[in-house]
Parts: C-alpha cells; sequence; structure tokens
C-alpha cells in the first residue's frame, strides 16, 4: 500500500556515523549492504576509533563533527552517541540541515527532545529514532495477527525486561547508571516502543522504583574491579493505561540474576498472544486461543525480514524517496519518552501520571 517503487529508484541516502563504539560495527555492516543507504563519513571523540570504522566501509572517510555535518555528501547523521550528547549532536546536524536519526532515547528529557521536533520541523529535516527492531518479523506478525482479531479485543499485556546488570559484561557501562540511563530508559524504548505499535498509544501510568544495588562492579575489560555508583533507578515496575483502555504491567529491572518470565505477553477476549524479544528483529509468535487445547506457533508474515540495526534508517531513506512517512519516527519516539518520563515523576511522586503526549501507530510493514 502506497510502496510500488522498486530498490534500483531509490537514489541512495548518504549517512555520517557519529560515534563509533561497541553498536557502531553492527549499523555499519547493514547500512554498506542494504540498498538505498551509503555511509560516506564517521566522527568519534576518539580519531582513531573513527579511523578504524572508517576502513571498515568501502569509500568512507574519518572527519571531525562539524566537518561531518557540514559536508555535501553526508545527507543524515547517524547519532550513536551515548544518550547525554543525543541532543546536543542532532542540534548541530539539524542545523546544517541534514536529516537525523538517532540510537534510542530521542535525547535525556522530553524538554530537549520537544526542542529538536521543533529544530527539524523549521528546518525541513526528518528526525527518526531507535529502536527499529519493531519492523522485524517478530513484533510485525504479532502486529498482523491482533490486526486480524485472533485474540478479540486486547485487554491486557505484560512487559518484562531482567538482568542483574550490564556492568557484568559491557567493559565502560558507566552512562548505564547515569542520568538519562538505567534500565527504563535503557531498555524501555525497546518495549514501549513495540507495545504503542501492538497497543496504540499510552494516556496514563503509575509505578514504583528502587535502587537495591547502588554499587556496581565492572566484570570485564581494562577497567575490571572498578566500582561504579548507581545514580539513577534500577529496578522499575509499573502499570500503563493505553488510550483503548488495556492495562500493561511493565518491569524493568538490572537486579534479577534470573527469571522465566515471558518478553511480552497480549491477553485478550478471545485468546492470548506470546510475543518475542522486542530487543531483537525476529523470534517466535505464539498464540492460544480461547477454543484451542495448547499453544500454536505463527509463521511469520509481515515484517523486514533478515533485519538488523540500521533498517530503521533504510526505511527512512526509502520513506523520504516515497513522499510517505517513515515508520521510526520522531513521535513515536518522543511518546515512548514522555510515557518513560511520566513513569518516573509516577515513581517518586507516588501517584497517577497523566501522559500528555500521543501518536499515531506507525504502518505496519509488509512481508519481505
Amino acid at each position: 500500500m502506497g510502496e510500488q517503487v522498486t530498490d534500483s529508484h531509490v537514489t541512495d541516502l548518504r549517512v555520517g556515523v557519529v560515534g563509533a563504539g561497541k553498536i557502531s560495527a553492527v549499523y555499519l555492516d547493514t547500512l554498506t549492504r542494504l540498498p538505498g543507504t551509503r555511509v560516506t563519513a564517521v566522527a568519534d571523540l576518539d580519531p582513531a576509533r573513527a579511523e578504524a570504522a572508517a576502513r571498515t566501509v568501502p569509500g568512507a572517510r574519518a572527519a571531525g563533527l562539524d566537518e561531518l555535518c557540514a559536508a555535501a555528501d553526508v545527507d543524515l547523521v547517524l547519532n550513536l552517541t551515548v544518550p547525554a550528547a543525543h541532543a546536543e549532536v542532532a542540534h548541530r546536524a539539524i542545523a546544517a540541515g541534514k536529516h537525523v536519526y538517532g540510537e534510542k532515547p530521542l535525547a535525556a528529557t522530553t524538554g530537549q527532545a520537544r526542542e529538536l521536533l521543533t529544530a527539524a520541523a523549521s528546518a525541513g529535516v526528518r528526525i527518526g529514532c531507535a529502536p527499529d527492531t519493531v519492523l522485524g518479523t517478530g513484533l510485525q506478525t504479532a502486529r498482523a495477527v491482533l490486526d486480524s482479531g485472533r485474540i478479540g479485543t486486547p485487554l491486557a499485556a505484560t512487559a518484562f525486561m531482567t538482568t542483574p546488570g550490564h556492568e557484568l559484561w559491557h567493559p565502560d557501562p558507566d552512562f548505564y547508571y547515569r542520568p538519562g540511563g538505567g534500565p527504563l530508559l535503557d531498555m524501555g524504548p525497546y518495549h514501549l516502543s513495540a507495545l504503542v505499535t501492538l497497543l496504540g498509544p499510552v494516556r496514563r501510568v503509575t509505578g514504583l522504583a528502587a535502587t537495591p544495588r547502588p554499587v556496581r562492579t565492572i566484570a570485564t575489560g581494562p577497567r575490571a574491579g572498578t566500582r561504579v555508583e548507581a545514580e539513577v533507578a534500577t529496578h522499575v515496575t509499573g502499570v500503563l493505561e493505553h488510550a483503548d483502555g488495556a492495562l500493561t504491567t511493565l518491569l524493568m529491572s538490572f537486579d534479577v540474576w534470573a527469571a522465566r518470565l515471558p518478553h511480552i505477553e497480549v491477553y485478550g477476549t478471545a485468546g492470548s498472544l506470546s510475543v518475542p524479544d522486542p530487543n531483537h528483529f525476529d523470534g517466535q509468535v505464539r498464540l492460544h486461543g480461547a477454543d484451542e487445547a495448547g499453544w500454536s506457533t505463527v509463521p511469520p508474515s509481515a515484517g523486514y525480514r533478515d533485519a538488523a540495526r540500521g533498517h530503521g534508517v533504510a526505511d527512512l531513506a526509502r520513506s523520504l524517496a516515497l513522499g510517505t512517512p517513515h515508520r521510526a519516527g520522531a513521535e513515536l519516539a518522543y511518546h515512548v519518552l514522555d510515557v518513560m518520563e511520566c513513569l518516573l515523576t509516577a515513581t517518586t511522586e507516588g501517584r497517577q501520571v497523566e501522559v500528555t503526549s500521543t501518536c499515531e501507530r506507525p504502518e505496519a510493514v509488509p512481508f519481505g
């Protein structure tokens, strides 16, 4: 629907990457092999790291941030910096007339995020934001099941993300425990983007939070043994009321050593739906109808196949060529950030908080 264009008609979107950290390798690999995108420049606070990343991409070069933003062969700035720098880098790109696609969250606060949306509208450029995992076959197949009415009217959902902490595997985990980090702002965008894609926007939240282990010890890399103080809540529970009335129970934690919880489940008037890990692009979708004896696996029926981080950028490139909205868009990312901020407010003030923002469910992704 509205996507009658072949890849041969899509002009390459030239991408400048800012931030050559751990996640950049996946993006560079994806954007190098996808039609419609071409990486031309890489910038990083460490010039040697930028040089090393640029060498992995044919035709790419290392550059400083100002040089990259001003470059004539950069149409979009891919912002892979730490969360605290997301807004600053995005503003510099927008001021240079570039489109922006950023890692999540959109910004550290909704105030910063709203300024970005205003600046982009004034400049006539687009903003996209991770996660793009919702565009894969896992979440899109689950959405197709819901949209078909196979579990009836959705009444409730659960969403869980539990881990003992990123300091066990990340050599520099400090930013996960600084403002803008924590389990909700770090991993919440995956689960909340999925929930909004499945059930629509959220209108009200309440919850509680704690920091039961305020000091963490780095377990790997050259800084192993270094202690990191947690400045944010590391265990967050919440209840979300969606605009259509469905209630979601949410748990996000850096304090659980082991669990046997589902990633996301949706419960309807005619059955239940098990949704795969929203941090991945694929995975099994399982269905249990009210008149069925057990769970059955739903074969993939929607979404980008064999997707990886970077498909959101390619979707934006295709949407620019078609003149249609891109799916991993700024309004969705802003609403997700608003929901998380409201939930944290609810946990500190002990009350229900109305979510003033809203968004449209992004257009479904056809299969293939």
